[in-house]
């Protein structure tokens, strides 16, 4: 077992020594980051996968405004690795929590690339000599990638991986291809997964999300019509980056759409599969993807199924006003179920219209899932030794008093893994978690600054 060790650099260097462990690399986990680490703290930024960047990574464009979310996000995901206060752990999990506030002992394991962080310069050439080809879980199979690989262009860190479930070398051995192709000898197939114990004085949780899946509700043909996909499939086939380089296309056929519609609260607000909560942002997030679809074709005619209409936050309504006026986007308010014409698979939306049943036949079908805590988020819940509500979000002290508060002192919480949030909630509250542990390290600093002078007032008064 190693220990980690960061090195206070940052411009509060001589203000904070405390130390700070914050699980999950999305854009909460890096703002609370960033935060820590620009107030002199060093930082463990603990992320599953291969790079921070989390979910908004996937996303082509942010609502309201609908900028280039990596363009947003990728400079954040920069100066995180960057900081010299800040030590980035990728392919890691907590697999122990020890202590109380103040003093936690932290066990890592971190997962072996099979690859030296150190020597990878991320130029890719092994990838391309790679002859596994498997199907690309951060495109959600509508695209390939090879055995040797990085998530997405920019990851950070731009440090290759090797996966261990498909790589000839590792599971037959046989090839070995990339490692002839290193001209660094970064390739090490005997690397070993290895454990890190830290000391950190406060504990940050903002591991996410996941996005349900819709398989189970066969009243919307998820998985059995070839042309109904998820937002967060739709996400990535409008972006220029993803699976079809931003060109919109059917999956039975490969041929672009010219209706399409998008159903909401799939999923949520339904207790019969355990989310009777809103998930807050799928009302935007499919009022964006069908203006981003018109912005790709001007023809594009696009219908969005919904109970309620949910435009709570500041320029959302508007956001939905100009969906209407300056994108043609209709806006239908009924639940909806999705039936398919078999002679060439175009989904056909059932919906009722003042008591009276409709059925509408469109090119593609965007399903508006909920988005639901994760699975890993019972197991990270007894490593720390903190609740979670009946829906499986981490619990807070007081949604309103203590959000970011969790029953254990030390402990706090930002981003969707404690309740339903957007981009901009995400963010505040990771700066609020930042905070929160900012207090701890100052409460405990003079602490035991006091306890210093007070050993040193008896020595002298010994003396």
């Amino acid at each position: 077992m190693s220990t980690e060790e960061v090195k206070p650099k940052g411009p509060g260097a001589a203000v904070a020594e405390g130390r700070v462990l914050v699980i999950g690399g999305g854009v909460a986990g890096i703002q609370a980051s960033l935060d820590l680490a620009d107030a002199g703290a060093q930082v463990y930024l603990v992320e599953k996968s291969p790079s921070i960047g989390g979910w908004m990574a996937f996303l082509d464009k942010t609502f309201p405004t609908n900028d280039c979310s990596i363009c947003i996000l990728a400079p954040k995901m920069a100066d995180c690795f960057g900081h010299p206060n800040i030590n980035v752990l990728t392919s890691s999990k907590v697999i122990g929590v020890k202590g109380e506030a103040g003093k936690f002992t932290v066990t890592i394991l971190r997962k072996s690339r099979f690859i030296d962080e150190e020597k990878c310069t991320g130029c890719l050439e092994c990838v391309e000599k790679c002859p596994t080809k498997v199907p690309n879980e951060f495109e959600f199979g509508l695209g390939i990638r090879k055995a040797i690989y990085i998530p997405f262009m920019q990851a950070v860190p731009r440090v290759v991986s090797i996966d261990r479930e498909h790589c000839i070398k590792l599971t037959k051995d046989k090839c070995g291809v990339c490692e002839k192709t290193c001209k660094r000898g970064a390739v090490d197939y005997e690397m070993k997964d290895q454990e890190a114990e830290i000391k950190v004085q406060a504990i940050i949780v903002a591991i996410g999300f996941e996005p349900w899946d819709p398989t189970t509700s066969r009243e919307y043909g998820y998985g059995r019509y070839p042309n109904v996909y998820t937002a967060i499939e739709f996400e990535r086939i409008i972006n220029a980056s993803g699976p079809t380089g931003g060109h919109i296309q059917r999956r039975s056929d490969g041929q672009r759409p010219r209706k399409i519609a998008y159903i909401q609260c799939v999923g949520s607000r339904n207790p019969a599969v355990g989310h009777p909560y809103c998930c807050s942002v799928c009302c935007m997030h499919s009022t964006k993807e069908a203006m981003l679809a018109r912005e790709h074709h001007d023809d594009m005619e696009s219908t969005i199924f919904y109970k309620d209409m949910r435009t709570f936050g500041k320029g959302f309504n508007e956001y939905m006003e100009r969906a209407k006026r300056d994108y043609g986007v209709r806006y239908v308010n009924s639940d909806a179920t999705v039936e398919e014409n078999k002679d060439n698979h175009n989904p056909i939306v059932v919906y009722d219209v003042a008591g009276k049943s409709e059925r509408e036949e469109f090119d593609m079908v965007v399903l508006a899932n909920t988005l639901i805590p994760r699975a890993s988020s019972q197991e990270l819940a007894q490593v720390l030794g903190i609740p979670l509500t009946e829906f499986s979000f981490f619990k807070s002290k007081d949604r309103i008093l203590h959000p970011t508060d969790t029953s254990r002192d030390g402990i706090f919480l930002a981003g969707y893994c404690a309740g339903p949030a957007d981009i901009p909630e995400c963010v505040a509250q990771g700066s609020a978690a930042a905070s929160r542990a900012m207090d701890i390290i100052t409460h405990h600093s003079a602490k035991g600054a006091h306890a210093a002078k007070e050993t040193h007032a008896t020595k002298e008064a010994s003396a």
